[in-house]
């Protein structure tokens, strides 16, 4: 159910995994399961079950109820939500002090370096997949207007992507624009087709085409990241570019425009 869905995202923004959240709203819904019963319920892997109840039980969202057969129940939601909560204020003070720490340690560092230039500093060049990820993060949470997206495979962000998620209910609450432009494989893929539903929960206006000439963002045109696949064939290597670079970004979005506007929806596709 829709609203289930919207649960399962706010415990999710609350701290809870993906399962941990849709075990947990199960859970509410009776007095008590045997895990197999909560499983199906949840639809949850069998295999990985107990490793969740586990984890609702550590955390006080759920009690067991040892006996011949386990059984397992759900806290109160409003003692749930105050636990999540302050497990929540918990982290963000530790964050909080981690935070000032550092900005004491990094200040002089950062003041000593404004000295130094390099004429190409607006340029970041990234081959670790790990970074091209973070990089990624970074500028989806740095937009605040508009994000820009071609989206092809291999994906190197998370399937889940909840900064994006995060980003994309940000922007459209400020009435921002999130594009994202998906090749044709994408709707042949069932993880990332949920993928790209759930963005479209969030907000995110997607469009479909055959090919894409590489992945790029575009952040408030004026951020850029962009894979550069290496040009000799069967390699696999790729190079990712990030560009703060205003000029660069109106010319890549004046690019994006043009496949966007060319583009067709979902629906256009299988009505088609």
């Amino acid at each position: 159910m829709e609203s289930d869905e919207e649960s399962v995202s706010e415990l999710v923004e609350l701290g809870l995994s993906r399962y941990e959240a849709r075990v947990y709203l199960a859970l509410v819904r009776r007095d008590s399961y045997t895990a197999a019963q909560v499983a199906r319920a949840a639809d949850v892997p069998r295999q990985r079950i107990y490793d969740v109840l586990d984890g609702l039980v550590r955390a006080q969202l759920a009690v067991a109820h040892r006996g011949k057969v386990a059984t397992f129940g759900a806290v109160a939601p409003e003692l749930a939500l105050a636990r999540l909560m302050n497990r929540r204020r918990e982290s963000l003070e530790q964050m909080e002090r981690i935070s000032a720490g550092l900005t004491a340690t990094l200040l002089p560092l950062w003041s000593d370096g404004r000295v130094h230039t390099d004429p190409l500093d607006y340029i970041e060049v990234l081959r670790d997949p790990r970074q091209i990820a973070d990089r990624f993060a970074d500028i989806q949470e740095q937009a605040t207007s508009e994000l820009l997206t071609f989206c092809m495979p291999p994906f190197v962000a998370p399937a889940a992507n909840t900064t994006g998620i995060k980003a994309t209910r940000r922007l459209r609450r400020a009435n921002g624009t999130v594009h994202a432009v998906y090749t044709h494989d994408a709707l042949a893929d069932a993880e990332v087709l949920e993928n790209v539903e759930r963005f479209s929960e969030a907000g995110e206006e997607a469009r479909f085409t055959e090919t894409l000439p590489l992945k790029l963002v575009i952040a408030d045109a004026s951020l850029v990241l962009c894979d550069m696949p290496d040009p000799v064939a069967g390699t696999g290597e790729t190079t990712a570019l990030f560009i703060e670079h205003p000029a660069l970004a109106a010319c890549l979005r004046l690019a994006f425009q043009t496949v966007w506007h060319q583009a067709t929806t979902r629906q256009h596709i299988w009505n088609g």
